[in-house]
């Protein structure tokens, strides 16, 4: 498992704290489930701002889902040798719970913590922090006009990455912060701390970019998504969707979250989707779209 971050760390060993400004950290998941992480990056800055950057493959011992391998390439096959998450996480252990952790959204937080509990394995006990809300801070101009993703960042500041390899998307989540440190010359502890007032994704209704290919629908987003309802939010109107918190007729899309349809099975529905299928009986326009579905629809009309 030696690799530059390791090197690193040996170099780091018994020096203080301050050697390290932060950590980014980026996971692949195998199918729908948040704790199937096949594969974990990380990204070590140091504090003259050099970036040392490792990735893990994980054996998750789940089934991928075909939709997960064609988003980052991973499958059975590639990580059939690899370690389980338990033991690649406790080698990593000892400089994650050290250092701040900087995710691009909440989601990879959310998995390790999920994985760790799969696993019997204590949480990290880790300060962490999220790259979107820095990039929000420090380019508020974004919101609803190409928002703050990762690729439309890649874009907006000409970052060289490949998407959806969990290294490559820590290193481009450090990049994030330290371009943001150095445009508004504010610490990323500053700049991470959430503006007062409502977040697009808690607006009633967010207008969509009226130049984006899908320019005139409106979505209304439902259940628990694998992305964070404001990175969410985000991408929808950068391709010209009005995205409205609430339900209405004036909704072309409902996009119900994909965990929600396998984990309800048709057991139960949330209250939106219960109503969206009583306006299609009535003759209604709306559409109801699978999570991934609705991601699937963006990349054919923008590429994004």
């Amino acid at each position: 498992m030696e690799n530059s971050v390791d090197r690193f760390l040996d170099a780091l060993e018994g020096a203080p704290a301050d050697s390290c400004k932060f950590i980014a950290i980026d996971v692949e998941t195998a199918n729908q489930y948040a704790h199937s992480i096949c594969q974990i990056g990380i990204a070590v800055v140091s504090a003259a701002g050099e970036i040392h950057t490792a990735g893990y493959d994980i054996n998750p011992e789940q089934t991928f889902d075909p939709r997960n391998i064609q988003i980052h390439g991973i499958d059975t096959k590639r990580v059939a040798k690899a370690q389980t998450f338990a033991p690649v996480l406790q080698h990593l252990r000892p400089l994650l719970e050290k250092h701040p952790l900087i995710q691009h959204s909440s989601f990879d937080q959310t998995a390790i913590d999920a994985a760790c509990r799969r696993h019997a394995i204590p949480i990290l006990a880790a300060h962490w922090y999220d790259s979107v809300t820095i990039a929000r801070n420090a380019w508020p101009e974004l919101r609803g006009n190409g928002g703050h993703g990762l690729g439309h960042l890649k874009t907006f500041l000409n970052l060289d990455f490949k998407h959806h390899d969990a290294e490559e998307d820590a290193r481009a989540a450090a990049e994030v912060v330290l371009r943001a440190q150095d445009h508004t010359a504010q610490g990323f502890h500053i700049l991470a701390q959430k503006k007062r007032g409502k977040s697009g994704a808690d607006r009633p209704q967010v207008p969509g970019d009226p130049n984006g290919a899908l320019f005139g629908h409106v979505a209304c987003f439902t259940g628990a998504l694998t992305h964070p309802h404001p990175i969410a939010t985000d991408r929808a109107t950068a391709a010209g969707i009005t995205v409205q918190k609430n339900l209405s007729k004036q909704v072309t899309m409902l996009v119900v979250g994909g965990q929600d349809l396998l984990i309800r099975a048709g057991l139960s529905k949330t209250t939106q989707q219960i109503q969206a299928e009583a306006w299609i009986a009535e003759g209604g326009s709306v559409r109801i779209l699978h999570e991934q579905a609705f991601w699937d629809l963006l990349k054919a009309k923008t590429g994004a």
